[in-house]
């Protein structure tokens, strides 16, 4: 399979899994995404991130290897918002690495303070943190003042997403 022209071909749900099932688990498929993903042209970049997310929800021990070159991507500030998005769903499904977590949580504090930031990045990005919070209790705290300042002029999804971490947070 031609990665790039399966790419191009068609912008759809359809697609995406279908070319997230043909990477499966194979390392090298996964690298040739990742090459697009990081260096494509924008179209490929914007329509690639949401194979890799794809990929990491079903297949997490993908992601590990690339962690540190998808949290680069998404501190780009001249990527589509669908690489932010992207990037911050599939940090959703990993472990992130101890030596990371201080990068990541910067970076979902900056995301939820934006006021130009799409909410779902901000959404997955809440939970990103909660995620960081349950090896680094100290944060929930910080996570918790953000949230509640955001929810009171946040749209549905935020304040529904932000409810939930907010209870999860209180566990």
């Amino acid at each position: 399979m031609d990665l790039e022209l399966e790419i191009l071909k068609e912008h759809s749900r359809r697609q995406t899994v279908r070319i997230a099932g043909w990477i499966g688990n194979d390392d090298a498929r996964f690298a040739a995404l990742m090459k697009l993903f990081l260096s494509g042209e924008q179209r490929v970049v914007q329509r690639s991130s949401w194979i890799v997310s794809v990929c990491g929800e079903h297949r997490p021990a993908l992601i590990t290897p690339w962690l540190s070159k998808i949290v680069a991507r998404a501190e780009e500030t001249d990527v589509h918002n669908a690489v932010k998005r992207n990037s911050m769903r599939v940090l959703q499904f990993v472990e992130i690495p101890r030596r990371m977590q201080g990068k990541v949580a910067n970076l979902c504090f900056d995301f939820l303070q934006d006021h130009a930031i799409p909410i779902s990045v901000k959404a997955f990005s809440m939970t990103v943190l909660v995620n960081i919070a349950k090896n680094e209790p100290d944060l929930k705290h910080e996570i918790k003042l953000v949230i509640e300042q955001m929810l009171p002029y946040g749209s549905a999804g935020i304040r529904s997403r932000g409810g939930n971490v907010l209870k999860q947070l209180s566990k």
